[in-house]
């Protein structure tokens, strides 16, 4: 039931949360479990509960979101009950197939150690309004701001807020903007920036779960995964320039999507729901064949052009910040949004407390930003100008693995050490970081020129290349839980990197042996001597369908 709304007057908070959505819902319970004496104020322009299955992306959960979610807001039980624990990331490689079985298929024959969870937003935001309500905050919902005056000086900042028939004024100490697209400290303060990610996003909803295995009879194919639930896998049916989503949510319905490249798939192709099933009939017929049934009532539909965005500024020393869409977005490939969640609010948490503390907030934010900022670019090397290779069976593959070991090795341990304001720390893995960060940097453009030198290569028949035959590979996922000492943690950390290093010499080799005329792209001067690399993938995790 609805909790009764507060009465709308004039009043003072510590901390002003613009946005009750996921980001402004989160960071409002991190502070209040933090400081059960600091007054926070949620000001939501929708009326709460929502409808389950909201139109919202963000629903798949990677390590370090659904490791903020579960451990450090306590929310694990609820995940386990009110949603859909994931089994992984699965590429189908199935660009004009009507035998999604008889492509390539990059996934999980098994479940990670690490979990992650399909999360309806609807569902979620509903018990995170419940959760931190209870704990003290006042969450006002089917309220407008109006009008947003900042501080010049050390006094409190004022939002002007409309709910109703009446205004009322609130004036804080901190003022954080989570309040997504709209940008509203973004606008007032000029800080919008484009990236020069070039993509675009159309999805719908709806009724009914979607099952891969519904598309075959092959008893082998079905039996390749265990248990049998692909449909639990955050699908991705990939092409040239695009990727197509499936994401089932707990409430009953499915999440579909197409995010593209926005000169190879203009947004003027698929921007109606009838445009979008046309498309799709021609990129992915077997998907198309199962929305066109009959029993997949359409719910919703919404398209977003140029989605990807950053910001010149999120922290600042004045006692604003941004958190969420309200700051950076990059891409919903491998499902960022919620991790960027977490370490953004992470960073207003501990400025916060610091403020608290009476300390100057000044070196803080700056470092911060500097931190926030770099996850974010070394982040869009992941996406920026790589979408052609989406399509490429062989080289997109190797990205994943790639990719995910850059997001295993670095970022999501820091974080699940919980060390992401640990300065002291973060000094000492700042070589490490550097030198993963130019190895990424020059693997990237790599896979780009290999993808580009195989236009025109025969495609491989059916088969599995599993990553949870990749010992190493489940080993580094297993070990984000581990809880190490200083020492331990930053020889970790070295050893990841030399992973990198091995990873990045193989691909390497791979690309010339294909393509002796191919670019290192600095890659020689940064791997040294290479000749006695362990091999990093061997033909173990390929499981031919014959």
């Amino acid at each position: 039931m609805r909790a009764e709304p507060a009465v709308a007057r004039d009043h003072r908070t510590d901390v002003a949360i613009l946005g009750g959505g996921l980001s402004g819902l989160t960071l409002a319970i991190q502070l209040r479990q933090r400081h059960p004496d600091l007054a926070v104020t949620v000001i939501e322009r929708r009326q709460h509960p929502v409808r389950e299955a909201a139109h919202k992306v963000g629903e798949s959960s990677v390590e370090i979101g659904a490791h903020y979610f579960a451990s450090v807001l306590g929310l694990r039980e609820h995940l386990d009950q009110q949603h859909i624990r994931k089994f992984g990331f699965r590429f189908f490689f199935s660009d004009g197939s009507d035998r999604v079985d008889q492509c390539t298929e990059l996934g999980v024959s098994e479940l990670m150690p690490t979990p992650s969870w399909q999360i309806d937003r609807g569902r979620f935001e509903n018990h995170l309004g419940v959760r931190a309500r209870e704990l003290g905050v006042r969450f006002d919902d089917g309220a407008t701001v109006r009008e947003i005056d900042l501080a010049e000086d050390d006094g409190d900042h004022a939002v002007q807020v409309e709910q109703g028939d009446s205004r009322h004024r609130v004036t804080c100490r901190w003022l954080v903007d989570a309040g997504g697209r709209a940008g509203l400290l973004k606008r007032k303060l000029g800080l919008a920036m484009a990236n020069g990610h070039d993509a675009n996003a159309v999805w719908w909803r709806v009724d009914g779960f979607i099952d891969p295995n519904s598309w075959s009879q092959d008893p082998q194919w079905l039996q390749r995964c265990d248990p049998p639930d692909r449909w639990r896998s955050t699908n991705h049916m990939c092409g040239p320039g695009y990727w197509f989503w499936l994401i089932p949510l707990s409430s009953g319905a499915h999440s579909v999507g197409i995010v593209c490249d926005g000169q190879m798939h203009p947004l003027e192709t698929m921007n109606t729901h009838a445009k979008a099933m046309a498309w799709l009939r021609r990129h992915q017929p077997q998907v198309a064949a199962t929305l066109d049934g009959g029993q997949h009532a359409l719910q919703d539909f919404m398209f977003l052009r140029h989605f990807s965005h950053g910001a010149k500024q999120v922290f600042s020393s004045r006692r604003w910040a941004l958190t969420g869409d309200a700051g950076l977005f990059l891409d919903p490939f491998y499902s960022p949004g919620s991790d960027f969640i977490a370490i953004s609010n992470t960073y207003i948490c501990d400025l916060i407390d610091k403020d608290r503390a009476g300390a100057d907030l000044t070196p803080y934010a700056d470092l911060y930003q500097q931190l926030y900022v770099s996850f974010y670019e070394n982040t869009l090397t992941l996406y920026q100008d790589q979408y052609p290779l989406f399509g490429d069976t062989q080289v997109m593959p190797l990205k994943v693995i790639w990719d995910y070991t850059y997001y295993w090795a670095l970022l999501a341990p820091l974080f699940f050490a919980d060390r992401m304001t640990d300065l002291a720390t973060l000094g000492r893995l700042r070589p490490a970081f550097q030198q993963a960060g130019a190895l990424n940097l020059a693997i990237q453009p790599l896979l780009r020129e290999w993808g580009q030198r195989n236009a025109g290569r025969p495609v491989p028949g059916a088969r599995l290349l599993d990553q949870f035959r990749i010992d190493w590979f489940r080993e580094m996922n297993g070990a984000l839980s581990d809880t190490l000492d200083t020492a331990a943690f930053v020889a970790r950390i070295g050893a990841n990197v030399e992973r990198m290093r091995w990873l990045a010499a193989e691909l390497l080799q791979r690309a010339r042996s294909e393509h002796p005329a191919i670019g290192d792209h600095g890659l020689d001067a940064l791997l040294g001597d290479t000749s006695q690399l362990p091999v990093s993938l061997d033909a173990s995790w390929y499981a031919d369908a014959a």
